[in-house]
């Protein structure tokens, strides 16, 4: 009698005892999670709206032409001065050999302005002495006619034979002023005709050069689209080259997320392309002046009568380490995950204005700068031939 009535007794102790576990499990979970929030997730932003950006240098023509010969195509390597494709420049030969005939023709005709001003400088002095001549026997006459030793009508002939030498002697000198205006006193390789003649033999040289379309940077050859014998006119796209160390991460944070993120915070960025095994390094370097949805190609009207509140986004670019991007390059268009330390709040929301006495190159190339030398000297060859 007695076991039977100790048995509910010790069934209730064991309820008692799984309800304590229960409640300990749980307030351990609790505990857990919070520590886990604590050191893991709070001070911490992140999303999996990022993906992979970079630099698409988008290649055009400076002169239009049919396409004769391509020489990359897509996923090649190319270096900066590599020749990309060239144009038929049958046309722009000739327009360089006749830009080279008028250069000729305009130091020959300096030269013959310049022997015309010594003819009529010649003429000027001729005829000074004839009007002395005339002047001469004007007055002659008029000591003659004094005396009435002399008709009047030959008096009146050497009067009018000294206004048509004076007549005559300054539309010679206005001849030669006006041919010396042209000249003034400037060398020949610097009149106005023969620096123009110079200028257009350079743009044809320079026109012909650029039918050799070259790379400007090193990259990848990517989004070809042109087609041997094609037509393209100047500034149409041909093909990208896509430089592996310019590449960054395009992160989009609601702007729920954005209040403590600042410029330099150090960020943790996992790309679907490697998974977990590979994290990149970077940090905050700019927060977009605007919502993805502000910037797009038709942007919501927010006054229409149909209006929804929608939590925007707002892009941040996230910096790579470059030899993490040399060790594992990346690829336009990628997915990936970012995580954003928020921790330190002390840095700058916007970039600070640049100092104008030490401007920052962000990019450049040398590939579209052309040795002029060959031209220069093909310039002073075709002065001196024509100079007599």
């Amino acid at each position: 009698m007695s076991e039977e009535t100790n048995f509910p007794s010790s069934k209730k102790k064991n309820r008692k005892k799984a309800l304590v576990i229960f409640i300990f499990i749980l307030l351990l979970l609790a505990l857990v999670t919070g520590l886990y929030w604590f050191f893991f997730v709070k001070g911490y932003e992140s999303t999996d709206d990022a993906y992979v950006s970079g630099n698409q240098v988008m290649i055009s023509s400076q002169v239009s032409g049919n396409v004769q010969q391509i020489n990359a195509d897509n996923m090649d390597f190319v270096r900066a001065g590599e020749q990309l494709l060239s144009l038929d420049n049958s046309d722009l030969q000739l327009a360089f050999e006749q830009a080279q005939s008028n250069l000729a023709s305009a130091v020959r005709q300096v030269s013959q302005l310049n022997y015309t001003i010594k003819q009529l400088s010649a003429a000027v002095q001729s005829k000074t002495v004839s009007l002395e001549q005339v002047r001469g026997n004007l007055q002659r006459r008029e000591q003659l006619n004094k005396t009435q030793s002399i008709d009047k009508e030959s008096y009146l002939h050497a009067k009018e034979a000294v206004e048509l030498a004076k007549v005559d002697l300054i539309a010679t000198q206005n001849q030669l002023s006006a041919n010396q205006a042209l000249l003034l006193d400037v060398p020949l390789d610097q009149q106005p005709s023969v620096l123009h003649a110079v200028s257009q033999l350079k743009q044809a040289w320079l026109n012909l050069q650029r039918s050799k379309i070259v790379s400007p940077i090193d990259g990848y050859v990517a989004r070809r689209s042109v087609q041997v014998g094609q037509k393209v006119a100047v500034g149409s796209a041909l093909l990208a080259v896509i430089p592996v160390d310019q590449m960054w991460i395009d992160a989009n944070f609601k702007e729920t997320q954005l209040r403590y993120m600042r410029l330099g915070q150090p960020v943790k960025v996992k790309v679907d392309l490697y998974g977990d095994k590979v994290e990149f390094n970077g940090k905050v370097s700019g927060i977009d002046m605007g919502t993805g949805s502000a910037f797009s190609l038709l942007p919501a009207q927010n006054a229409t009568g149909n209006w929804i509140k929608v939590v925007q986004r707002v892009p941040v670019r996230i910096a790579l380490e470059p030899e993490q991007l040399q060790k594992y390059p990346l690829r336009i268009g990628l997915s990936s995950q970012v995580e954003v330390n928020v921790q330190q709040t002390d840095g700058d929301v916007l970039r600070t204005a640049r100092d104008q006495t030490q401007q920052q190159t962000l990019y450049s190339t040398s590939s579209l700068v052309y040795d002029q030398t060959a031209v220069e000297n093909l310039v002073n060859s075709i002065i001196s031939q024509n100079t007599y």
